[in-house]
This record gives structure tokens, C-alpha cells and sequence, in this order.
């Protein structure tokens, strides 16, 4: 393939889930080799589903996807499949190929250098903390080589060094890449297009630029669409009264109104249906045990992961009492996931839990969540006093509508999974919670929201967070460094 050939082009494309659930509406545009699109859009917007076609896992409804015959593809997920989790590193790779490949070691090795993780290939996946296996499923796209790589979130679980390495890699990258990410910073550092997929129009809009001009831009237009709509309005409101006053009189002034009607209609016709954004979820309490008064944890030790592979004990002197809010700190692969996994089971020897203080534990991969439950089964079972009326209204609130609470959680997305665990939270009222990356999935527009109420926890708390912005929107009493 030449550079700056199409790859890519989507004629007059339409889909839809079934009768009745439309996607995409007559959609056109199209991608040239070595370029690095950003894919934006509202929830429901149809992100996965683009992915899906770029693939060929699905096909268009109606129209043509065009994707050159001998183009490769690899598509980094979300997450690490639970069937892939009790694999080794090298069993992990393998499986990116459909054929056995013979010295597979030195692809490995160069895939894992990519991403800058040093790794035994005998080491079990599941044992890796989730920024480590973002690392990983990036690096089993990466090993493919491919002409496009599809990039689904790939900052989620990055600390910032890794978020870095990665930046500079895609910046580096020779051949195309179409990332779906919230990462502003991280989306401007590469990009140079973004695909904007309208969930109210059907339509996808192609803009050409870096990400935050191209931001720039669709806010000017939507700021001069709801000016011109306005505008528009007003004209129509006026000429409506005009029409009502000329059509009780007689004659000559019944054809003027008649004539004002028509004008009426054709004004209505030139009004556009102006970008709608994504509804966030409500404001929320998570309301901490009345019975916890004292002190809720208490840390004398904790162990970290070394830099020779070697785990390293460590002395600290941290009471959290209630109200308190402590932040663990340190990069990718130091321990901070496991050491909130042997508060929650209670298997830390250097941390102890005060008897009687109930614990809330946000998982970053949700595995406290029963996948085969629906979401009105797992909100039920959390609350002591089953309230059919009051479980329907928080899960309103978290966008879970009748249609997702009838749904099996291991078939929701992972936005979903991780609202239903803060509603969850609602209802088991923990007296200590352990929240660990709490933004990962959630769509930006949720993330103050979440941010508001766990800074007004009145529990003790334990956070575990890569993302800035959101960390300082929370009161935090105590920091530990795993690193220092």
C-alpha cells in the first residue's frame, strides 16, 4: 500500500441492532493510510459498533464499507477476557496469531518493550495489576504489527509514565491508528482527525486537525446552530401571531395568514437539529455506617513490588478514622490494587480493620460484581431493606433504565458495570471504602459528579487514582507514596 492511500471509505453506510435500533444513517467518509483519527461521541453513539465494521465482525445493514483488501487490522480492548486470565504472558501472545508461530519469544519481547513492560513470559496474567494488563492487551495488538490499530480507551489503568510512553509511541508509529479515548491531552499529542459520531442524527462527521481545534470548532457550530435556531424561533413566534390575529378577520387579511402560515412552515423546515450531549447521571450520597465512630483501619506495614521483581516491606504509622480520606500512590505494578485486595478479604498482615466496620470495595476490574445477575438482582441483594420503588429510582438515576436492570451484568458495558457498582454503594452504606481507579470506563461527563460525592464521604476512605483532575476535586487528609 502507498502512503496516503484510501484504506477506509464507508459509502452511504447504514446499521442497525434488529428492528427499530439504528446506529448509523447513510454515513460517508474515509481514512488514508498513516493517518491517527480520534473517534468521538455520546454514549450509545455507535463507537464499538464502528470498530466492529472496521473489522469485519459485523456487516452493514445497507450501503458499502470499503476496507482495502489487503489491510491488516488489530483492535486493543477494553479488558482482558476472564477466560484469558489464568493464561501465561507467552500463552497470552500466542493467541493473537491463528496460526502457531515458532520463536514467538523476540515478537514478545519487542511488543513488551513497546509498551515499556519488563516481564516474565511464565508469569500469569491474572496476577498483573490493571495498568499492568492495559500494557498487555496494547502489546498484543502491537505484536501483530498491523497497517491500522484500533485503540479502545488504551490510557485506562496508564499511570502517567505510561500514559507518556505510549504517547510518544503512537506519535512515532508509522501507520494508522483510530483511537476511542476522554484523554484530551493524550488525543492532542497524536491525532490529526477526529470521526464525530451524532447518537441523535445517526450521522458521522469527518473534521480534519488536532483534537482541541477540532473541539473548537464543534462548539463554534453548535454555539451558531442554537444562535440561527433562536433567531428562527423568535421569527416564527412572531409571524405565528400575525397569522392568528389576520385569520380572525375577514377578506383580504385571511389570505395574509394563510400566506404567514406557509412562511411558518418553511421557517420550521430550516431549523436544525442541533447536537444533543450526553445526559449525566445525578447528583449522589453514599452514605457511611452511623455505627463507626473511631478509628476504621489501622497501618503498620505494607509490602511493594521491587525493582528486581523482589516484593519489599515497609513501616508506615496510619490511623484512618472515620471522615478521613487517604490517597495510595505509585506507579503501575507497585502493589496499590493488592494491597486494597488484602484490606477488602482481610488477609494484610500489616493492616487491620476495626471489628464491625463494613467495607465497600470499587473494584477496577468490577469482579465483585456477580456477572450472571442481572442488575436488579445484584441492587436488590445490596440492600437490607428490600425497596422495590427506591432501587428502581437510584438506578434511574445512574442512567440503568428498565431495559439495563433486566440485563445480566456480564452483558453490560464497562461504563455500565462500574455504575452499577457505585449504586451498590448506595445501598450497603460501607463504614471504610476502597475504591480502586473508580474513573476507569466512565463516560468524562459522570466523573465531577462521582468526584462530589466521594469528597463528601462522611466514611473512612482509601483512593486509588492515576487521573489529576479527579483526585483534586476530593478531599484527601493523608497520602501514601508505595514508591517513597
Amino acid at each position: 500500500m502507498q502512503k496516503q492511500e484510501t484504506i477506509i471509505s464507508f459509502d452511504n453506510v447504514s446499521f442497525e441492532y434488529g428492528y427499530n435500533k439504528p446506529i448509523f444513517d447513510e454515513v460517508n467518509f474515509s481514512l488514508r493510510l498513516g493517518s491517527k483519527t480520534t473517534v468521538m461521541g455520546q454514549n450509545g453513539a455507535g463507537k464499538s459498533t464502528l470498530f466492529s465494521l472496521f473489522t469485519k465482525d459485523i456487516k452493514p445493514t445497507f450501503g458499502q464499507a470499503n476496507i482495502h483488501k489487503e489491510l491488516t487490522i488489530a483492535h486493543s480492548r477494553q479488558v482482558i477476557l476472564q477466560q484469558e486470565l489464568p493464561l501465561t504472558v507467552r500463552e497470552f501472545f500466542a493467541k493473537c496469531f491463528p496460526e502457531k508461530v515458532y520463536a514467538i519469544d523476540p515478537k514478545i519481547d519487542a511488543a513488551l518493550e513497546a509498551v515499556n513492560l519488563h516481564v516474565l513470559k511464565e508469569k500469569l496474567i491474572k496476577s498483573f495489576s490493571g495498568g499492568q494488563q492495559a500494557r498487555l492487551l496494547l502489546a498484543s495488538a502491537l505484536i501483530q504489527d498491523p497497517d491500522l490499530l484500533l485503540l479502545d480507551e488504551p490510557t485506562n489503568n496508564l499511570d502517567k509514565a505510561g500514559i507518556s510512553h505510549l504517547t510518544q509511541f503512537l506519535i512515532d508509529y508509522k501507520k494508522t491508528v483510530i483511537v476511542i479515548s476522554h484523554d484530551a491531552d493524550f488525543l492532542n499529542a497524536f491525532t490529526d482527525g477526529v470521526l464525530y459520531l451524532d447518537a441523535h442524527t445517526k450521522k458521522i462527521e469527518q473534521y480534519s486537525g488536532n483534537y482541541f481545534d477540532v473541539v473548537k470548532e464543534i462548539s463554534a457550530r453548535i454555539e451558531r446552530e442554537n444562535r440561527r435556531n433562536a433567531q428562527l424561533q423568535k421569527e416564527i413566534q412572531e409571524k405565528k401571531d400575525k397569522a392568528n390575529v389576520f385569520g380572525h378577520k375577514s377578506g383580504q387579511m385571511r389570505v395574509v395568514a394563510k400566506r404567514m402560515r406557509e412562511k411558518v412552515e418553511a421557517l420550521e423546515e430550516k431549523i436544525v437539529e442541533v447536537r444533543k450531549e450526553d445526559k449525566a447521571i445525578r447528583p449522589f450520597v453514599i452514605s457511611a455506617d452511623e455505627n463507626v465512630r473511631g478509628e476504621a483501619l489501622a497501618i503498620t506495614s505494607f509490602s511493594v513490588m521491587g525493582k528486581a521483581g523482589k516484593l519489599v516491606f515497609k513501616k508506615v504509622n496510619v490511623s484512618l478514622w472515620r471522615g478521613q480520606h487517604l490517597l495510595l500512590k505509585g506507579p503501575n505494578g507497585i502493589g496499590k490494587s493488592t494491597l486494597l485486595e488484602s484490606i477488602a478479604n482481610g488477609t494484610a498482615k500489616g493492616a487491620k480493620v476495626s471489628e464491625g466496620v463494613k467495607i465497600g470495595y470499587y473494584r477496577q476490574d468490577f469482579s465483585t460484581l456477580n456477572f450472571k445477575e442481572t442488575v436488579h438482582e445484584s441492587l436488590l441483594v445490596s440492600m437490607e431493606e428490600k425497596n422495590e420503588e427506591r432501587m428502581r429510582s437510584v438506578a434511574a438515576g445512574f442512567l440503568l433504565n428498565n431495559e439495563v436492570i433486566r440485563t445480566k451484568i456480564g452483558n453490560l458495558s464497562e461504563g455500565q458495570k462500574g455504575l452499577v457498582a457505585f449504586a451498590k454503594l448506595i445501598f450497603e452504606r460501607p463504614g471504610l471504602l476502597l475504591l480502586d481507579e473508580p474513573t476507569n470506563h466512565i463516560n468524562f461527563r459522570h466523573i465531577p459528579i462521582i468526584a462530589q460525592a466521594l469528597d463528601k464521604y462522611q466514611g473512612a476512605m482509601i483512593l486509588v487514582s492515576h487521573v489529576p483532575e479527579f483526585v483534586r476535586q476530593i478531599r484527601i487528609d493523608e497520602v501514601i507514596d508505595l514508591e517513597k
